[in-house]
């Protein structure tokens, strides 16, 4: 008998699956705009305030809230669940028939038009498609090592080295869920630091990241960037602070999981986040009807990459995978990675060599793709197990890099978005020949740095000086000539504080050879001078 019945489940599922209608609704204005505009603070943080003024980024009528009356009024509506809301569309996702769908422009003066995911509806109207990168990782037994080439593949590591380690930056995560991340060692000093700013799942609408999910999909994205294991694992932007937001529906392959997504992107730029990741990408769909062409990756059809562009506008840089397309007939990237806006990674082998899974770019997309790759083939991850392991997927490139660009915005918080963006182009192996499965190549970060740093190498006099890092013994300290004295305290990765010492021209040492191998913080204080460093014992 139960059989039976799921027999009738299923056959009866795509029936009414098919009945539905996706579709977005778009609103013809605002509430009280102006004023808020002239009052950001009503509207966004003063995190976010300040990054938009730092780069420039001009507070327009997109930052302001969608009319929550006019949204109501529509949940009212007969046959119409409202999914999902986005500011910067001053749009509604909604599902129901068509024909009650349809009837939202006549029933309702606020409403200006609707673009159906089923764009055959739209008579020519604009609409929007989704993604296909369901993630194609293979687990096997993690051999230590591979964690270290990934980052210097990309010479992170250097970054790391110079004291560049994402402090004071901020990232989102948008994924699918991130499966113990609050209890799993390899988070314990992310958690420590309080560096989790905060967790909402945009599907099931609260903020249970952890538990209420079957996916480990976020959490292995985030333990390339945030992981932790002494002398074991360091991922590429270890102290940067993280916002985890689910935004991918697992089960399912509908356009709504692009709402989801731009809902998200907008949460990001309203808290200052200077860092979108998302290894997600949309191409295909469960009804058919919603699905886009590769010739839909044009850098500005999807939905998504529509977001995704206003996200690189509002200051944000979005990294994104290039997708796992490259062995299948689709082959080309996914929105939102066909956005001009949003920096796409692609995938390469240890050895730096393409991985053929790695999706391709092709003369569709308005700016070169994929713009740079790093690891995805056997990537070092940490599973939600606490257990190490290799995977495959550019769902790892795209994290891996975008710790390293945390890092080096971190050293270059003046520039903007664009700016780090071609600094990275710039940097990799072949940006004088890009093609369309590595693009620019491989990025060098130490290069990207110093480009900017060799023309401000005279201005360094004035900075304290500490060598050698790594150190195996004695670390030394050269002063400025405007400081007589530092006091130095050194603390463990947990924040155990181990020694303190004041440090003068003739006393400008410290014996560290009794330090288990390792990171350390070292915290230096002088009467012009506070900052807070890495260094490593080897």
């Amino acid at each position: 008998m139960k059989k039976k019945l799921f027999f009738l489940i299923l056959l009866c599922t795509p029936i009414f699956f098919l009945a539905q209608q996706d579709a977005w609704v778009y609103f013809k204005d605002k509430q009280d705009v102006s004023n808020r505009i002239a009052n950001p603070n009503t509207i966004l943080t003063q995190k976010s305030i300040d990054r938009k003024a730092r780069h420039n980024v001009v507070i327009d009528a997109r930052d302001v809230p969608v009319n929550e009356t006019y949204i109501s009024q529509l949940k009212a509506a007969l046959g119409i669940i409202v999914m999902a809301k986005s500011k910067w569309f001053n749009a509604v996702h909604v599902r129901g028939s068509e024909t009650d769908i349809n009837n939202l422009v006549t029933s309702f003066s606020f409403v200006d038009h609707i673009e159906f995911a089923d764009r055959s509806l739209n008579n020519s109207k604009k609409v929007q498609q989704k993604q296909q990168s369901k993630f194609t990782e293979t687990l096997t037994t993690f051999n230590y090592g591979n964690a270290t080439n990934q980052i210097q593949m990309i010479k992170g590591d250097q970054l790391h080295l110079a004291n560049y380690t994402g402090i004071g930056m901020t990232v989102a995560i948008l994924d699918g869920g991130f499966k113990n991340v609050n209890t799993m060692i390899a988070f314990q000093r992310l958690r420590n630091a309080n560096n989790i700013l905060g967790t909402y799942d945009f599907v099931d609408r609260d903020t249970i990241v952890y538990t209420n999910t079957t996916s480990n999909h976020g959490t292995l994205v985030l333990s390339t960037m945030a992981g932790y294991v002494e002398n074991q694992y360091v991922g590429t932007a270890p102290d940067a602070s993280y916002y985890l937001f689910v935004t991918e529906d697992g089960p399912n392959e509908n356009p709504v999981e692009e709402s989801y997504w731009v809902e998200a992107a907008e949460r990001a730029d309203s808290l200052g986040v200077d860092v979108i990741n998302s290894s997600l990408g949309y191409t295909t769909y469960d009804n058919p009807n919603y699905s886009y062409t590769t010739g839909d990756m044009n850098g500005n059809t999807a939905f998504i990459t529509r977001g995704a562009n206003i996200a690189f506008e509002k200051g944000i840089l979005v990294v994104n995978s290039a997708g796992n397309s490259g062995n299948n007939s689709w082959g080309i990237v996914g929105a939102p990675a066909d956005a001009p806006g949003v920096f796409s990674i692609g995938a390469v082998n240890f050895d730096g060599n393409y991985a053929t899974f790695s999706s391709r770019g092709n003369n569709t997309q308005p700016t070169h793709k994929p713009d740079v790759v790093a690891q995805g083939q056997a990537s070092a991850v940490i599973t939600e197990t606490d257990v190490m392991a290799n995977v495959n997927g550019t769902s790892f490139s795209s994290p891996i890099m975008a710790g390293g660009i945390v890092c080096l915005w971190q050293a270059l918080p003046n520039k903007t978005n664009a700016e780090i963006m071609q600094l990275i182009r710039e940097s990799a192996s072949q940006f004088n020949s890009p093609d369309y499965f590595l693009g620019y190549g491989i990025p060098n970060f130490q290069v990207a740095l110093n480009t900017v740093l060799s023309v401000e190498d005279e201005f360094r006099d004035q900075e304290i000086h500490i060598f050698p890092n790594p150190v195996r013994d004695l670390v030394y300290f050269k002063l400025p000539t405007n400081e007589n004295l530092i006091f130095v305290n050194i603390f463990s990765m947990l924040g155990k504080h181990l020694l303190s010492k004041v440090i003068t021209p003739t006393n400008s040492q410290i014996e560290m050879s009794s330090f288990s191998k390792g990171m350390y913080f070292l915290q230096l204080e002088s009467s012009n001078t506070s900052k807070t460093i890495k260094i490593i014992k080897q």
